[in-house]
């Protein structure tokens, strides 16, 4: 086959990647930094609730609606068989499961994942108090309680946000009166206070309702919501925390609901129960992306690594760095001229090095195949046939990592450890390669292709751990196509290696 025929492919390859690379920066805005990504966060619901046996079951909660200072990338309902239908009422949104029977615990989930975006607006309200509030009505002893406490601090207020900010502190005293202690009794949990403190804004004609929070918390398990008050002023809605009377929401929490109606509502069943879990992962720019596409119209990110599992993704975050490394090799075998054990290993080893640190890597990695090699010397005074040696040498090489890691283990360096990491099948065959070059050209020549092994790993330690590289290759796969098009055009040198230029430096002089 030509050169030129070579030449054109790698041209076609590179200009695909290129192009490839190019619409999914420029149109669909995916990043070729990975400094850019920032903060995307993943908010579970976990609804579980016991059903009763032929009876049909409707399950009512209340998800988000369009957060403030957040996009919403995606949404999932898990429920296996269950019907779904969404219902909004411009105040409150509400998934609604159903199913004609069942029985026994049943357990549904509701996912949200969001980006942090300051521009995002909330989702528009009913203006003024249109919406209904069921409000607790207070007991005689309470409203006493209550009309006095308004009476003081409605003299220490110039309008309804500071009155309600007063209230709330003077509720939330270190120091409390009578009428305050007699408020606070009976108070079990942060609902139920909130609802006594809008029962006392409602004794004082203030239209109060209750919002509730989630916060958003790295690695929160089993978490629940935070109920906060909202008071009408006359023009819109004011957030305050019912522990301190503080005004605004907080920075890291979003509106999950407002009202007075169950977060949670279970029709043919029982015990129902919400536990919320959030995650953090840096991936916005990436989801932007994705969302940006499905709007397009463009199925580009459908076939992205980023719609595999995370465990998946994870494997390929590695795996796409071999050809990286590949190509390093290569490039120093043909051009270079350093020469090593087998084409691979040097990259196998490199991937063993990222578990284990360069360092740690290198020190085991020498005493592993030094200790190897005394012993290959040994049985080869036992003369025995190829094949029982070759299995010889991996069963002393997975004894001397076992031994290795105990003694290091013992001695207090926990990095030792790490040597069960190395590939023992491509040791077994480098002990077994050095060994062969050790007798037919000599202690030096395998010296030589030793440490150029050893210096070649290192090299695709030092690439393949690199963070833009790994976010380049992970997100823009088609760049890969680059990297074969230069391997075929490399494929097809057949000039002088650097090596053998300094070699015959002095030939080169003369000529």
């Amino acid at each position: 086959m030509s050169k030129l025929h070579v030449r054109i492919l790698a041209a076609l390859l590179i200009a695909v990647g290129l192009a490839l690379c190019y619409y999914k920066v420029k149109v669909l805005g995916l990043p070729l930094v990975p400094t850019e990504q920032a903060e995307v966060w993943t908010v579970e619901a976990r609804i579980e609730f016991k059903a009763r046996r032929d009876t049909a079951v409707k399950v009512q909660f209340a998800v988000p609606r369009a957060p403030q200072g957040y996009t919403v990338l995606d949404e999932n309902f898990v429920a296996s068989d269950y019907g779904l239908t969404m219902d909004d009422n411009g105040l409150r949104r509400q998934a609604r499961w159903a199913i004609r029977e069942t029985h026994g615990w049943q357990v549904l989930y509701y996912r949200i994942h969001l980006a942090k975006d300051p521009t995002a607006e909330a989702a528009p309200q009913p203006t003024g108090v249109s919406v209904p509030v069921e409000v607790q009505t207070l007991p005689e002893p309470l409203q006493a309680a209550a009309r006095g406490l308004l009476n003081e601090v409605r003299s220490k207020s110039a309008d309804t946000a500071t009155f309600a900010q007063a209230l709330l502190q003077r509720l939330n005293a270190s120091d409390p009166d009578s009428n305050v202690n007699l408020l606070r009794q009976d108070m079990s949990g942060p609902e139920e206070w909130t609802r006594r403190v809008i029962a006392v804004l409602h004794e004082a004609d203030v239209a109060a309702r209750p919002i509730y929070l989630a916060a958003l918390k790295d690695n929160a398990n089993r978490g629940s919501l935070t109920p906060w008050v909202e008071v009408f002023d006359g023009e819109a809605w004011i957030d305050l925390d019912p522990a301190t009377g503080a005004s605004g929401l907080p920075a890291d929490a979003i509106v999950w609901t407002v009202g007075t109606e169950p977060l949670l509502d279970v029709a043919g069943g029982k015990s129902g129960r919400v536990e919320y879990s959030v995650r953090r992962h840096s991936q916005e720019m990436t989801l932007i992306a994705e969302q940006r596409a499905r709007k397009m119209g463009s199925r580009v990110m459908e076939f992205s690594l980023f719609a595999l599992p995370v465990k998946t993704q994870n494997v390929y975050r590695v795996l796409l760095l071999v050809p990286i490394g590949a190509f390093l090799i290569v490039f120093l075998r043909n051009v270079v001229g350093l020469q090593t054990f087998g084409t691979f290993m040097p990259i196998l080893i490199a991937l063993a090095f990222r578990e284990t640190q360069l360092l740690w890597g290198v020190l085991l990695f020498c005493l592993l195949v030094a200790l190897g090699l005394l012993l290959r010397f040994y049985l080869e005074s036992l003369k025995l046939l190829l094949v029982p040696r070759l299995a010889a040498v991996l069963i002393i090489v997975i004894l001397l990592m076992a031994a290795v890691s105990v003694m290091t283990y013992k001695l207090g360096l926990d990095k030792g450890v790490s040597v069960a990491l190395f590939p023992m099948v491509i040791m077994a065959m480098t002990i077994e390669r050095m060994s062969m070059v050790w007798e037919e050209f000599g202690a030096a020549e395998a010296l030589k292709q030793g440490f150029g092994s050893l210096a070649v790993a290192v090299l695709g330690y030092l690439s393949m751990s690199s963070e833009y590289l790994g976010h380049l290759v992970f997100v823009f796969p088609e760049l890969l196509l680059v990297v074969l098009a230069f391997t075929l055009l490399l494929g097809r040198y057949t000039g002088y290696r650097l090596l053998e230029l300094w070699r015959f430096r002095g030939a080169l002089k003369g000529a």
